[in-house]
């Protein structure tokens, strides 16, 4: 199976060198400016290139981690994760989009967390997961303030996750996006910055379309028709909220 799976990766690159053109990267061999830096979840379901169907090398600058992440802590002050402030610091990059998804196991753990105690065991996804509790806790506080959030929760009779539970990660999905943005736009690097708040939705909580990104803020902006106006008729369908 080992050896299968090798194969298959360099079968794999192999497709990826001949659908680049002969001057793909002649342009980028000494550098690049890309326009947007993207830091999306880490999940095989969650293709960055994929959903902003980059055709080009040099167009998106990715960061992945466990629950979109834009900030770290260094010597007790929150700065931009080194993967989005060196884009924005050094390639000229303008822009930072912040991507969460529907059914963000990220997110479910942090839930999980906070209703039980417990956290994953392996150490590293622990001390990931435990960045976002905070988050998960005042976003709770929030639902439960505008009566959003309801009791219960877990899964049903079936095993499986109830829709109540899954609506709740969902919406918890959403403000660690609102989160994440903020905390990027009150660092120094990131202040300079365009930054864009999106959830990648494949459950059908935004609506009808598996893959459709929903901008969900801009610039610290949330409402709904305000981000209409931004991004104009042709775009509106790309705007929506579950809080």
């Amino acid at each position: 199976m080992g050896r299968d799976l090798l194969i298959d990766l360099l079968s794999r690159n192999d497709e990826h060198v001949a659908s680049l053109g002969a001057d793909a990267l002649a342009a980028q061999r000494d550098g690049q400016r890309p326009p947007v830096v993207s830091v999306c979840c880490s999940d095989s379901r969650v293709s960055q290139e994929g959903m902003w169907a980059v055709d080009r090398p040099g167009f998106l600058f990715t960061a992945g981690n466990i629950g979109n992440r834009a900030t770290d802590r260094v010597d007790g002050e929150r700065v931009l994760a080194g993967s989005v402030a060196y884009p924005l610091a050094y390639t000229g990059t303008e822009a930072l989009a912040v991507v969460g998804h529907t059914g963000c196991g990220a997110i479910g753990a942090a839930l999980a967390a906070v209703r039980t105690g417990e956290l994953p065991d392996e150490p590293g996804v622990r001390a990931d997961v435990e960045e976002l509790v905070p988050i998960v806790e005042s976003g709770i506080d929030a639902l439960e303030g505008d009566g959003s959030e309801k009791s219960g929760g877990g899964t049903d009779d079936s095993g499986d996750e109830s829709d109540e539970a899954a609506g709740l990660r969902n919406r918890l999905v959403e403000y660690n996006v609102h989160e994440q943005v903020a905390m990027a736009r009150e660092t120094e690097t990131g202040a300079d910055a365009d930054v864009y708040g999106f959830v990648y939705d494949f459950h059908g909580a935004y609506g009808g379309r598996d893959g459709a990104v929903y901008l969900v803020n801009a610039d610290g902006e949330r409402d709904p028709e305000v981000l209409r106006d931004l991004v104009g008729p042709s775009h509106a369908d790309h705007v929506a909220t579950l809080l």
